[in-house]
């Protein structure tokens, strides 16, 4: 994995520590600038100061004004409508992002909150909770492969270390299209995915190999179109420790034949200790990759799902 050059990532500008929120403060994360930032090429962006409105500016919200279904961008006082405003930096923007390999959103935002947003029907009278910011939803309907998630999820273990593999695979498939698909580019790629795939969905796991198997049943751009509209949801779904238990004892089961019995023995301890929650994933993926140092499994050697990103993130630590 070459982690030489940082990824393209997009982030709301508050996260990077920029007052750019309507009462002129930030929301800094420190994670993103002290951690990602290592790995991620931060390109930041704020919608509603695109938008043209300044700081300080009044607060806002999301309003169906008419009842009609139709959601407006309004000041919570409701003298002014900032939707028209919003739509034109989102239509100016979005083509300006398709390089990207991921984005991280600003939680609660009604320009860029992810999920579970409040629409008003009145002040004070929340007609529901389920919308998206409009900047948000905009971003995920144009870039629906693209990995997005918000910055407060990313305080959960699972869903951090989640989107940060995601990020990473989204980038190998995207360098892989920007050096010319070919079939034997697309095998690799899901030759050194596979596992990863196993452990978030078996169910895609047993789809997309059959997909691949035929490459000239059909142009190749289609089939990598339907390939990769599959493994991007699939992988977004969370990996229980089942999953991972049984992923590890495929790695392992190509080992049995060339290790000595105690290594055997200490890497399925190991397995077996993270089932039982004793201790966490690095534990027996470390073993795995040290059993590999030993043995000539060149398949097993360029899997992914051993080092799915830098392992100095530590986020299989957690997880």
């Amino acid at each position: 994995m070459d982690t030489t050059t940082r990824i393209p990532v997009g982030i709301s500008a508050c996260l990077l520590g920029l007052e750019v929120r309507h009462d002129k403060a930030h929301k800094h994360s420190r994670f993103c600038t002290q951690t990602l930032a290592r790995y991620f090429e931060f390109r930041s962006l704020c919608p509603e100061m695109g938008s043209g409105l300044g700081v300080p500016r009044k607060s806002m919200h999301l309003r169906d004004v008419q009842g009609d279904g139709q959601v407006r961008l309004v000041t919570t006082d409701g003298q002014r409508d900032y939707t028209d405003l919003m739509n034109d930096f989102i239509e100016r923007t979005l083509p300006m992002l398709a390089g990207l390999r991921g984005f991280i959103l600003m939680a609660k935002s009604p320009s860029c909150g992810m999920e579970r947003i409040r629409v008003y029907r009145k002040p004070g009278e929340v007609l529901h909770r389920e919308a998206s910011g409009l900047f948000a939803q905009a971003l995920m309907a144009r870039y629906p492969l693209m990995p997005v998630e918000e910055e407060g999820r990313l305080n959960d273990d699972r869903l951090r270390e989640n989107f940060v593999e995601r990020v990473f695979l989204y980038d190998d498939w995207c360098q892989m299209r920007e050096r010319g698909l070919t079939p034997q580019a697309l095998i690799d790629f899901h030759s050194r995915h596979k596992f990863q795939l196993l452990a978030h969905c078996q169910k895609t796991y047993r789809q997309l190999g059959p997909l691949l198997s035929d490459l000239k049943s059909r142009p190749l751009d289609e089939i990598a179109d339907e390939y990769i509209q599959a493994l991007m949801p699939a992988m977004a779904k969370r990996v229980t420790p089942g999953a991972h238990v049984n992923t590890l004892q495929h790695l392992a089961g190509f080992l049995r034949g060339d290790l000595d019995p105690a290594d055997r023995q200490l890497i399925q301890e190991q397995i077996e200790a993270y089932q039982r929650g004793e201790v966490p994933l690095i534990v027996p993926m470390t073993l795995l990759r040290g059993g590999l140092r030993k043995v000539d499994q060149p398949y097993l050697q360029r899997q992914r799902y051993l080092s799915p990103y830098p392992d100095d993130l530590g986020l299989r630590n957690r997880v």
